[in-house]
């Protein structure tokens, strides 16, 4: 809904630059500028009127320039304000006001680059990385629940996962607090475990994007509002552990053909789950997976994710081929806390991709 309010905001102070226009080819009676403005630049005003209207076209289709040609345009028209000041002095709260929308949007683009720039560093290291198939030899080692899972997902015979790209859109809450809407975007990278997640929430209205990166066993959490103001960041040995659990949960759930990975060792349990025990690094951690009569994971729980030892589980459904591989497409974050489930995320994927070699 800003969205629009601010596109109509600014055509509505584009198109006021045509009363400069008309004042100086005498179309009409102007009597809004009582200074008299010569053709060139009343053809300034023009341009800057156009300007505007382009400014409202880049931003509804989501072009970073809008913000380098919104600059430009506020400059001009503020020039020409001062030209007139007299009687045009109230456009400077206009411009104000797009300045503002502009600063806030380059900071959210700024944060977001940072993560871009992190993408591209890990990409360019796993495209220089062979893609052997993974075969039938490969299972051996594991409990049979997982060879199931493994070949219901499809990813027999085809090439070993070096890395993945996912987008989700979903609603996320804090204990004690509503549901809120976001979208992301992920890069996991397996040959050295790392988890870039770029995630852009929606709270009252307000645009808060956060980067959660996963990098040498090694956590940060930043969250900020608009890209520039920081309302959390978070990093230490208990972020560390909690997302080395969470980087492991992606590779269930949505990577199962790494978990032919070495740095997995695998417990049997039963004919529908096993315990995993992943070490990254100098950080060990365990989940027990569950599956059903068909093959499909259906639970992840681990109690290392929090200090407390608190069950944190993530039962999923509804799955579907993506990209030739079955996978879930719905899923949810728990806390079992000893009052109660609380259910903190609802996450919905929308894509998936494998091998990846370049930004989307």
């Amino acid at each position: 809904m800003l969205k629009y309010i601010l596109s109509f905001f600014i055509v509505i102070h584009g198109l006021i630059h045509f009363i400069g226009f008309a004042k100086a080819f005498n179309f009409g009676t102007i009597s809004q500028i009582s200074k008299e403005i010569s053709k060139p630049v009343g053809l300034l005003w023009l341009g800057t009127a156009f300007l505007f209207l382009f400014v409202t076209i880049l931003f509804l289709l989501k072009k970073e320039a809008w913000m380098i040609v919104g600059i430009t345009a506020i400059v001009i028209s503020q020039l020409l304000i001062f030209a007139v000041w007299k009687d045009a002095k109230f456009g400077t709260i206009a411009n104000i006001i797009i300045l503002v929308a502009v600063l806030l949007n380059y900071g959210s683009f700024h944060f977001e680059k940072s993560y871009h720039k992190d993408v591209h560093v890990n990409l360019q290291r796993t495209n220089t990385l062979e893609m052997d198939l993974l075969t039938e030899t490969d299972l051996t080692a594991l409990p049979e629940p997982v060879k199931r899972y493994l070949k219901y997902a499809g990813v027999v015979n085809k090439p070993k996962v070096k890395n993945m790209r996912i987008a989700f859109e979903g609603q996320m809450r804090e204990k004690g607090k509503d549901f809120f809407p976001f979208i992301c975007e992920q890069y996991n990278f397996f040959d050295n475990p790392t988890r870039l997640f770029f995630m852009k929430a929606k709270i009252k209205g307000f645009t808060v994007p956060g980067y959660h990166k996963y990098s040498n066993a090694n956590a940060i959490m930043d969250i900020r509002l608009f890209g520039l103001f920081s309302v959390v960041k978070k990093s230490g040995k208990e972020m560390d552990r909690a997302e080395t659990v969470t980087l492991f949960n992606d590779m269930c759930l949505m990577a199962p053909a790494t978990l032919i990975d070495k740095r997995i060792s695998w417990q049997i349990i039963n004919s529908s789950s096993a315990k995993a025990i992943f070490t990254n690094d100098k950080i060990t951690i365990s989940a027990i997976l569950y599956f059903n009569e068909e093959g499909q994971l259906i639970d992840f729980i681990s109690t290392d994710r929090d200090v407390n030892n608190n069950p944190f589980s993530t039962p999923v459904s509804n799955y579907k081929n993506l990209n030739g591989i079955n996978i879930m497409t719905y899923g949810e974050t728990i806390w079992h806390y000893p009052d109660g489930k609380f259910v903190y995320g609802k996450f919905n994927l929308k894509e998936v991709e494998y091998n990846v070699s370049g930004m989307k």
